[in-house]
């Protein structure tokens, strides 16, 4: 397995992560306190796109911020493959 598998896997992974402990944190699931923040740590692996998103174009929903690490995962999937197929 090469470094940037394990680079994408691993961001893949702790996204999922944050889309879990948002989930928890927002409804109080497993006996959890409601916590206002608890989708801090998909913003942060969504950024910059989060920020752009909800001033530049007034989308500040929780879809928004959900998905925005995905834009980060795909620029990772992309660079990827373009220093895969790099001679040499």
């Amino acid at each position: 397995m090469t470094l940037c598998r394990i680079l994408v896997w691993g961001f893949a992974l702790l996204w999922a992560l944050a889309v879990g402990l948002l989930v928890v944190g927002t409804y109080g699931l497993f006996g959890q306190p409601q916590d206002p923040l608890a989708g801090v740590f998909v913003v942060l692996l969504g950024a910059p796109w989060v920020q752009m998103l909800s001033t530049n174009l007034g989308l500040a929903s929780t879809v928004v911020g959900v998905l925005a690490p995905g834009v980060n995962l795909l620029i990772l999937v992309i660079l990827c493959r373009l220093l895969a197929r790099r001679p040499g």
